[in-house]
């Protein structure tokens, strides 16, 4: 220590002092500095607390209000779902009832497409009518019966058709000529007739249908007249004649296709050439009172005429239907050549 002064002693304590006083000045402001953002870092933190919880608030009443404003929106949209819902119900019924209405006719359509394929015996025999419920009536005469019995062979079918040719007099049988009982027509003498322009013939020929029933036929609906030059389908026949209630009076039949011919005798006639039917009641009715309605129209030209005369007294309109034809061959012959 002597070697040292005292003014140098002083002179480093003094030193020493000012490091430490810079030490502990420099140390103080670091932790004055690391305090005052630990103050400043506790309320960034506690501002950031309740700024979230502000938000949060805030969006919670926002929340809240758009909730209860979406409410009655809510509302609305339910309203609209339950009307679109009703109205796609709606149209879904709409939609299935027109689906059953078409539905219905292709049904319809195809059971009348069915109808059309099923064959004319089947469709009488569903009808509850077939072939031998009907009996023809054929008008004929002797003179001319080796040709016209040709025409009868067309459409006759042996052991299926019934019925009988009523002719004025007898005429050579061959056997197995495939042709109906032939019978000779009732004696009409005491008949009057008046018609200058006819012939007598047409009397008889009006009486076969009740000469025909009076056979006593079992299991007959329908009497059908023609004379021996008509050609019959039978088929067509059967399927037409189903359509009507035998049980009830009917006169089926149609006019002319010549209109001379309907203006000289009448449109409501039935004409016997194109053939036509009577039903068994009505037949009966007629048997009982033909020949006093015969006796009371004498100046009646033929027999179609007189027939319609009886059937206009039992007050029996005829049912027309146009597959019966009746064609005048002479009349079209003579227009014919006149064209020529």
């Amino acid at each position: 220590m002597p070697s040292f002064s005292k003014p140098r002693i002083i002179t480093w304590l003094i030193l020493i002092m000012i490091v430490l006083y810079i030490l502990y000045s420099s140390n103080f402001l670091l932790l004055t500095r690391s305090k005052k953002d630990c103050s400043n870092s506790i309320r960034l933190e506690a501002s950031s607390e309740e700024q979230p919880n502000n938000v949060s608030s805030t969006t919670n009443t926002v929340e809240r209000e758009s909730d209860e404003d979406e409410k009655p929106g809510e509302e609305k949209n339910e309203k609209e779902d339950e009307d679109e819902e009703e109205g796609i119900a709606k149209k879904k019924k709409v939609v299935e009832e027109e689906g059953i209405a078409e539905k219905k006719k292709v049904v319809e359509e195809e059971e009348e497409e069915e109808e059309e394929k099923i064959p004319y015996d089947e469709l009488s025999q569903r009808q509850d009518t077939n072939v031998e419920h009907i009996v023809f009536g054929i008008a004929a005469s002797s003179n001319l019966w080796e040709t016209r019995k040709e025409y009868i062979k067309v459409w006759w079918k042996p052991n299926k058709t019934r019925g009988v040719v009523w002719l004025d007099s007898k005429v050579k049988v061959k056997a197995n000529e495939g042709l109906p009982q032939l019978r000779i027509s009732g004696d009409t003498s005491k008949l009057k007739y008046t018609n200058s322009q006819g012939q007598r013939s047409a009397l008889r020929i009006s009486r076969v249908v009740t000469e025909t029933l009076r056979l006593g036929l079992k299991n007959v609906r329908w009497f059908m007249m023609g004379d021996d030059d008509t050609v019959f389908i039978v088929d067509n026949v059967v399927r037409v004649l189903s359509k009507y209630d035998h049980t009830q009076f009917y006169y089926v039949g149609s006019s002319s296709e010549s209109h001379v011919q309907n203006i000289h005798f009448s449109y409501a006639m039935a004409y016997g050439g194109g053939g036509f039917a009577i039903s068994y009641p009505l037949a009966k009715e007629l048997a009982k009172m033909q020949d006093r309605c015969i006796q009371r129209y004498p100046a009646l030209y033929g027999s179609d005429d007189r027939m319609q005369a009886c059937m206009a007294e039992l007050g029996v309109p005829i049912t027309r239907e146009q597959g019966f034809h009746q064609v005048i061959i002479s009349y079209i012959r003579f227009i014919f050549n006149s064209k020529l």
